[in-house]
């Protein structure tokens, strides 16, 4: 072949295949639903948006640092002081073209070839697809309960000579699960005690329910000197609800972060200009609208989970975070690929195989979109999976009668 063995190693995203499938059904006027995106509808601050027009207006959109913009350095220093009550310098952050690229530039500058990646299921689909772009080898772990939330066992277990590093997802991507305490304090302590770097995507830690507190892992942390392998990760597209901007940036030791940006000058240069200083708007502006999103989540998530509940042999752990639920529909179709298609089929609903979060028979269903799409794309899974449920529907101005198994 004329590709690579790396290219054809790397998977297609289902995501946008499903997103693809569903933009086609619009084209043709189908009444989809789409339950399976991470985007908010929320709009992006006033301040970011002020800062970054601004910026526009002068005409001087030049290139950035490979590292990212002084002001919007000082700026995260400032959220992380606020926010894990640990203040850092200029040499300790870089920003990216979001957290992923963040992710994915400290990949390669800690991981040498056949290393290995460890990071409990269920996980962010790409994560596996990143270490095999670095060279390494995904490990993932699953939880032996069926739960989300893995013990420091099950992680020792494929701990080895190879380890390289532990990623932590918390709030979880697609579970919504939120790791406890105790457990954070103690994969901190085992990191440094096994010289394994320890990297915290804290992405969604301000969207959480319940009045629920996100661990801090610096609390837990005793070496947050030269030598630390505590990276956090973070990034202003999810609680500012700024995906198009496309900014984030990780927090670590001095050494790690001019590898990264060495890196990231060859690869892309510096994040977007124009995008750093609506980041920076946002960050140093009113913060009243990540409370006012996070309020709309969690009202969102109870009318899902309402609705879901009452479909039968349907199981499910309540969200404690994020966009997401991820329940498990085994009961109906252990194929998680096969029950995304069947639905997009049958009643034009969009979810997220399980499968590729590394947990087969559950899917994951977003609840950042309006009200209306929760309920009756809720509606249309159970009609479409509950035998007992009425014999037809109404989709859009279409009268579907039930005529499989």
């Amino acid at each position: 072949m004329s590709i690579s063995q790396l290219a054809r190693s790397i998977k297609a995203s289902p995501t946008l295949k499903l997103n693809e499938a569903a933009a086609k059904l619009r084209e043709r006027g189908e009444p989809v639903i789409h339950l399976g995106g991470g985007e908010p509808k929320s709009k992006a601050p006033l301040d970011a948006v002020l800062n970054c027009a601004a910026q526009l207006n002068t005409g001087e959109i030049r290139y950035a640092p490979a590292d990212g913009l002084p002001a919007l350095k000082k700026a995260v220093i400032r959220y992380t002081d606020d926010q894990y009550h640990h203040r850092v310098r200029p040499e300790n952050v870089i920003v990216s073209s979001g957290a992923k690229q963040a992710i994915m530039m400290l990949l390669y500058a800690i991981v040498e070839p056949h290393d290995e990646v460890v990071f409990p299921a269920p996980y962010w689909v790409s994560y596996p697809e990143m270490v095999k772009l670095a060279g390494g080898v995904p490990v993932p772990v699953v939880p032996e309960d069926g739960s989300f939330h893995p013990t420091m066992k099950e992680i020792d277990e494929v701990v080895g000579s190879q380890t390289r590093a532990i990623m932590l997802n918390s709030p979880n991507n697609p579970s919504g699960a939120v790791y406890s305490r105790e457990f954070i304090a103690e994969i901190v302590r085992y990191c440094e005690q096994k010289g394994i770097w320890l990297v915290m995507d804290d992405l969604y830690a301000r969207l959480v329910f319940d009045g629920l507190q996100v661990p801090n892992p610096y609390e837990f942390a005793t070496d947050l000197g030269p030598t630390s392998k505590l990276v956090v990760v973070q990034g202003v597209s999810k609680m500012y609800a700024m995906t198009g901007f496309r900014i984030g940036w990780a927090i670590a030791n001095a050494e790690v972060i001019e590898a990264m940006t060495n890196i990231q000058g060859h690869q892309t240069s510096g994040p977007v200009t124009v995008s750093q200083w609506a980041a920076i708007g946002a960050l140093s502006g009113v913060q009243t609208s990540i409370e006012t999103l996070r309020l709309t989540l969690q009202n969102q998530r109870d009318v899902m989970v309402e609705r879901l509940r009452t479909i039968p042999g349907l199981r499910l752990e309540k969200p404690q975070g994020t966009f997401y639920c991820f329940p498990d529909f085994s009961a109906y179709e252990r194929d998680s690929l096969k029950l995304a298609q069947f639905l997009l089929e049958k009643v034009r609903v969009v979810t997220v195989p399980g499968r590729e979060f590394g947990m087969e028979g559950h899917l994951r269903l977003s609840y950042c979109g309006g009200m209306k799409e929760i309920m009756e794309g809720v509606e249309r899974l159970k009609w479409a999976l509950d035998p007992n449920s009425p014999n037809e529907i109404f989709i859009g101005d279409r009268r579907l009668v039930r005529d499989w198994a």
